[in-house]
């Protein structure tokens, strides 16, 4: 795949609406070619950024670069960017053909050109010969794809897209993910994707920066993530997780020990930046990882047990009130005895910083988001 998108730089990047800030600084790249999902809760300041980026809101302070150009105050229709909406703000009055054409129109492209285009990136979402249906003639996944060929039509610099697919059901929701990705890797265009779902973030992305309140939480790659989160909230918010909350008692190097909560016995695994001892923090133990054995020292209550096909998943509740989650093989069967002994392997835990940060106001923050939007 040759890439035809162009780098993205946010340089010290913060906006605030009113007294409440929406983005703290952000320092971050977008690789030309490069497919980044920006995975937050509502009110993280995804749509913010990317509002920023498309140039709908100028931000605060800090700058945003396109192949090393400044284009900060440059409007939208300037910097050569292509968007997708959530909504898909098509126009209901033009047909299928004049949708897509209408950035061409709007840059004065010459009537064969226009034409030429246009059927092209009909045919490249797989809508030739759609062109002269009316937008209420198509189904949903169809308007959205009219809405990624209008936005990639006018050969930009880079796609952003504003959870495009939060508007479609599940099942064509998973086809149309697919369908993104299949453009991306075809023409390589830089992509930079909004959601707040973890499951199209991981199908998707080749990086995924995690937002919380603001600020990115983490950047990497979904494995990286999942394998190596920085924080419980990265672990909690990225794929199932066991985080067992409680108090660090030792640090030695890359190695650290956790009273949990509640419980007896303490828990060692490997050790991430930003612990210190007698501060709160938490063992990360991914479902896959916990075993069930009757010898086993810790003791937990069978709470619940879900048939998910090929996967049995398990809650079972420790003394002290917290709740493990267990996967394993359904041909396995569930277990007969309410209770059950539990154990992992050290190796496979992580323990991480368990600190809250205040939140700036969710709801405010999504509330100004709107007021904002072009």
């Amino acid at each position: 795949m040759i890439a035809s998108g162009q780098s993205i730089r946010f340089a010290g990047v913060a906006h605030s609406f009113g007294a409440v800030r929406a983005l703290l600084p952000i320092e971050l790249e977008v690789r030309p070619g490069e497919f980044l999902t920006l995975l937050g809760p509502s009110g993280s300041g995804k749509t913010t950024l990317l509002n920023i980026a498309a140039g709908y809101i100028t931000p605060g302070t800090g700058r945003v670069l396109v192949a090393g150009r400044d284009v900060t105050d440059l409007p939208p229709r300037r910097r050569n960017i292509g968007m997708v909406f959530q909504n898909y703000a098509l126009f209901p009055h033009l047909s299928v053909f004049e949708n897509v054409a209408y950035g061409l129109r709007a840059r004065g492209v010459a009537a064969a050109e226009l034409d030429r285009r246009t059927d092209a990136a009909l045919e490249l979402v797989r809508l030739g010969g759609y062109g002269r249906r009316a937008i209420r003639q198509l189904s949903g996944g169809q308007q959205q794809r009219v809405a990624l060929a209008r936005a990639l039509v006018i050969e930009p610099d880079a796609l952003l897209m504003d959870e495009p697919l939060g508007a479609l059901d599940r099942q064509l929701r998973q086809h149309v993910q697919l369908e993104i990705r299949r453009l991306h890797r075809a023409h390589g265009r830089t992509t930079i994707y909004v959601t707040h779902d973890q499951e199209e973030a991981l199908v998707m992305s080749d990086r995924i920066a995690i937002m919380r309140d603001g600020a990115i939480e983490q950047t990497g790659s979904a494995q990286d993530l999942y394998r190596r989160p920085v924080n419980a909230f990265v672990a909690g918010f990225l794929g199932e997780s066991n985080l067992l909350r409680g108090t660090l008692v030792a640090l030695d190097g890359a190695r650290a020990r956790l009273k949990p909560d509640g419980i007896e016995r303490t828990i060692d695994g490997a050790a991430s930046e930003g612990l210190s001892v007698g501060r709160r923090a938490a063992a990360l133990i991914r479902p896959e990882a916990v075993q069930l054995s009757p010898t086993a020292a810790l003791k937990a209550r069978l709470v619940e047990s879900v048939y998910l096909g090929d996967v049995l998943s398990m809650r079972l509740s420790l003394a002290g009130g917290q709740v493990v989650l267990c996967r394993r093989f359904a041909r396995d069967g569930t277990p007969e005895s309410e209770t059950q002994g539990i154990d992992w392997d050290p190796r496979d835990v992580h323990i991480l910083p368990d600190e809250a940060r205040e939140a700036p106001g969710r709801e405010e923050i999504k509330s100004a988001e709107k007021e904002e939007e072009i």
